[in-house]
């Protein structure tokens, strides 16, 4: 029997129980406390400070199913794997097992319990780096040989290299361990090699690749082989080992106590289980692109593109205002009405002009009851929320018609690719409506009108995708000197508030980058220049004083009950948590990263200082603070 998404998450968490694993929380998707990343992206990124050497207070077996966003995705749903949200299975050991467990372990789960075929599981692991002294990674490719062959399957061993070279070379019968280099199967929070930062934990990674058979190759990528994006072969986990550390001079040594963390997409796996190559053919999808159908009068084998975007859009979205998030024009909300209004034009583009919200969210909010019981718990408030959004860009729909017959009007010449580009960015007016419109209207376009129109959106995107690389690093690889500091200070700017403004200010939200500390506070009126420098001369004191910076754990009871240390968001906080203290003057909750001694934050002179003190809400009030 087939088994349904659902049935295979369960599957899993059941199985890493009985393998000795405890099962945590998932985390948020905006983490408190961790201002580098827009939204939760892997199962990792909330756990790496116990990755890092953290105790976690559930031991060093660990198991849960995270959901999971990511923003830079959004161009690429469409096709038949990728999406904006997901969830990802994840099972980590904090110094106990290691390779052998992991490998047979993730074996066993996919082929027993879930039922994939064996012989159409790949894998690749590390080549090694003889720059550094790294050696291949043979350990965990001897111990997919025996897993195979303990099988029944042949397991030839294959070096590509880079996946350029998979592309020219392909794969040869018999091979199923496939050996790339660091830009495949290398893991540290910097990337390669290259960029691991120093200090950091980091090591080789075992891919798993599921084949769907020649069928889906897209020979336009080169030669079939596990790490082409061709299409036949999908990625649908990825096993860490995390073994080395960097050193100061930029080589690596072994760790004495080593870590395993395994990520397994559950679409994907989802997909290799009913052996199709399109995740919105599981039962995480069927649902939503079902009813989408039915309001549309569309199928979704004629209109498939625009099903899976809206299907992914929508989905990402609700689980957005789960925990929530709305609409904005700012970060995480920005991008939830771009999901939003994304999967609307989508929608228009199907010829579903109703509001049709409020048919697809409660699909969604019944099919993750069980696991995310909050999706259930508000759905009201999350189709209030997602009809609102729906309602207004609607409008704004009707009035990039307006303006596109304006232009016409105004215009006595053809009308450019640049001036659909604006209907487009502006009025979210997509562009085969403008094109459709302006024929039906007579109305005359440029034959390089979509070239236009691809040079406007290709230059979008690649602003888009600086501004989310420069702001919104992924994970916790922005923890450089620069932004340490910042985030340090900004808890000696809270405690200084408490002291000039009173101790009923509370944070409500911070931004902070390599250039600047933006921090949100609870205060009915606009700062005085005389409050601003009170606050500015106070924190500035307090570095100058050189406090000691200090981290512990506590039960959260006694850190809120007797400690007194700040935080906001109570009951969202695990039963043990950590406290930083500066001094006597600060004690806050909170995950790092910080300085050791407040003195570190003006060193060369730097002293602090609030650039901008605005409104950022009703009863919210904003400042921007730079170390210059």
């Amino acid at each position: 029997m087939l088994m349904n998404a659902k049935q295979i998450r369960q599957k899993y968490i059941d199985f890493m129980i009985e393998k000795g694993h405890s099962v945590i929380e998932p985390a948020p998707l905006v983490l408190e406390g961790d201002p580098t990343t827009l939204f939760t992206g892997s199962g990792m990124q909330p756990l790496m400070p116990y990755l890092l050497g953290k105790k976690h207070p559930k031991g060093t077996r660990l198991v849960n199913s995270q959901p999971c966003v990511r923003a830079q995705d959004i161009e690429d749903v469409g096709d038949n794997r990728h999406t904006t949200s997901f969830e990802m299975l994840g099972n980590w050991s904090l110094g106990d097992y290691f390779k052998e467990d992991q490998i047979r372990w993730v074996f066993e789960f996919l082929t027993r319990e879930v039922g994939l075929d064996p012989n159409k599981i790949y894998v690749s692991c590390f080549i090694g780096d003889d720059r550094y002294g790294i050696p291949r990674d043979d350990e965990a490719a001897q111990i997919w040989q025996k897993v195979f062959e303990e099988a029944g399957m042949e397991a030839k061993i294959a070096e590509i290299g880079s996946a350029e070279d998979g592309d020219r070379r392909g794969i040869k019968p018999g091979e199923r361990i496939f050996f790339y280099d660091d830009h495949e199967n290398w893991w540290s929070r910097g990337g390669g090699l290259d960029t691991t930062p120093i200090g950091d934990p980091c090591g080789p990674d075992s891919e798993l690749f599921y084949d769907f058979g020649e069928q889906a190759h897209d020979t336009s990528f080169g030669l079939a082989h596990p790490a082409s994006d061709s299409g036949r072969f999908i990625e649908i986990g990825n096993q860490v080992f995390m073994q080395y550390r960097r050193l100061e001079d930029g080589s690596f040594e072994p760790l004495k106590s080593k870590n395993v963390d395994f990520g397994g997409g559950l679409e994907r796996i989802a997909a290799a289980a009913i052996d199709a190559p399109d995740v919105f053919k599981t039962s995480l999808f069927t649902p939503v692109v079902e009813k989408l159908e039915q309001v549309s009068g569309k199928t979704y084998g004629s209109h498939t593109d625009s099903m899976r975007v809206i299907a992914d859009h929508i989905k990402g979205a609700t689980f957005l205002a789960s925990q929530g998030l709305k609409p904005s024009n700012k970060e995480q909300g920005y991008v939830m009405r771009r999901l939003v209004r994304r999967a609307i034009r989508k929608a228009f583009e199907l010829g579903i002009e109703q509001n049709f919200l409020l048919e697809v969210v409660p699909i969604l909010t019944d099919m993750y009851a069980d696991y995310y019981p909050a999706m259930s718990e508000r759905e009201a408030e999350i189709i209030a929320v997602l009809e609102r959004e729906e309602r207004a860009f609607r409008q704004t729909l009707r009035n990039g018609l307006k303006e596109l017959r304006r232009l016409s009007e105004a215009n006595s010449e053809k009308l450019s690719g640049g001036e659909l580009f604006v209907l487009y960015d502006t009025y979210g007016f997509p562009v085969e409506l403008s094109t459709e419109e302006a024929f039906k209207q007579g109305i005359e376009l440029s034959k390089n009108w979509r070239a236009e129109f691809d040079a406007a959106m290709q230059e979008q995107r690649e602003r888009s995708q600086t501004a989310v690389k420069g702001m919104f690093k992924g994970g916790l690889e922005d923890h450089g000197e620069m932004t340490t500091k910042y985030h340090s200070v900004a808890h000696l700017t809270l405690a200084a508030m408490h002291k000039v403004l009173g101790p009923e200010v509370e944070q409500k939200g911070s931004n902070i980058t390599a250039e600047r500390m933006r921090f949100d506070f609870s205060w009915p009126e606009k700062l005085t220049p005389e409050q601003i420098k009170a606050i500015e001369d106070q924190v500035n004191t307090w570095i100058a004083s050189d406090l000691a910076v200090m981290h512990d754990e506590y039960d959260k009871d006694y850190a809120f009950d007797e400690l007194h240390a700040h935080g906001s968001f109570r009951d969202k906080y695990s039963d043990r948590v950590t406290v930083y203290q500066m001094g006597d003057v600060s004690c806050e909750i909170c995950g790092g990263p910080h300085v050791e001694h407040t003195g570190q934050i003006g060193e060369g002179d730097k002293r602090f200082k609030i650039t901008k003190e605005e409104s950022s809400s009703a009863g919210v009030r904003r400042i921007k603070a730079v170390l210059a």
